[in-house]
């Protein structure tokens, strides 16, 4: 097994990883630095990840993939250093997207076209596969004809929520081209199960994906237009329906999903659900009009 390397890396990604036995701090340094388990599986795997302006987390997100046989990055319009970061691990292939942005399942196939080998960790720019995790994965006798699915802890400024229809939280991410891949769904897009096997892994991928309200703000304006894209001239919508969708929506993840308990955070959660559904069936309002 390869050295342990020691990365600098945002406060709530080191609590994340700090959680799991192995794995420890420099002294004075605890919230801010954190090391990652390198290991070398039986079957080679490529993990695949989406980039698009990905430097905050990507150093961190790739160094903990440094177990994978590759690691493929495909950006979608990155101005940043995303690329850059990119090029300096050594097991990392990148390709970028050409053309207009096709939404993210048919991204996603594209991406899995690149890799070399059949099997496929697919892993987010804001996700971090935890050592526990890569040990398990390791340990797996992997069957072709089976969706590995793997539980998610999602975290807001740093704090792990565990309400607000948030936790539990898990998602198909390994698994064999050959045999199965993603939909073709322009948002929401999954790993397609049918007539396969489905085996539950035990230990987490850490998701950062809001670290501020401004993340919402963003990420609600892209995921409604897609939403709206990929349902024009399919579902019906109205302004009254986007308002009494995004009312439950509210009610559900603050009351029935106890966001409550997460306190002011717990709020803005529910409170940003709600206005994504909002503007997504108001978007589809106004596609299916023209």
């Amino acid at each position: 097994m390869p050295p342990l390397a020691a990365f600098n890396v945002p406060g709530e990604a080191a609590n994340f990883l700090l959680q799991t036995p192995g794995i420890a701090a420099p002294p004075g340094h605890v919230s801010h630095r954190a090391r990652f388990v390198t290991r070398v599986v039986p079957a080679p795997i490529s993990a695949a990840i989406l980039t698009k302006n990905s430097a905050r987390l990507l150093p961190e997100v790739l160094a903990a993939l440094a177990w994978c046989d590759e690691v493929i990055v495909f950006d979608t319009g990155s101005t940043d250093r995303t690329l850059a970061i990119a090029a300096s691990f050594p097991n990392v292939r990148t390709g970028t997207l050409t053309g207009p942005f096709p939404g993210f399942g048919v991204a996603r196939q594209r991406m899995m076209s690149l890799a070399r080998n059949d099997w496929i960790l697919s892993v987010d720019s804001d996700e971090i596969v935890s050592p526990e995790l890569a040990e398990e994965i390791a340990s797996l006798d992997l069957d072709p004809r089976t969706v590995y699915t793997i539980p998610f802890q999602n975290y807001y400024r740093g704090r792990h929520i565990t309400t607000c229809g948030w936790s539990p939280d898990r998602h198909e991410r390994l698994f064999n081209r050959t045999v199965t891949n993603f939909c073709g769904s322009e948002v929401h897009e999954r790993v397609q199960t049918e007539k396969l096997g489905v085996v539950r892994l035990r230990h987490p991928i850490g998701h950062f994906s809001y670290h501020s309200t401004g993340d919402f703000l963003r990420k609600m304006s892209a995921y409604a237009q897609l939403f709206a894209d990929q349902h024009a001239g399919k579902k019906r919508s109205s302004p009254a329906k986007a308002v009494a969708r995004s009312g439950w929506a509210f009610f559900k993840s603050f009351v029935l999903e106890r966001g409550f308990l997460q306190g002011g955070d717990g709020l803005v959660i529910s409170a940003y659900k709600s206005q994504t559904v909002f503007w997504k069936y108001l978007l589809l309002h106004e596609a299916n009009q023209r």
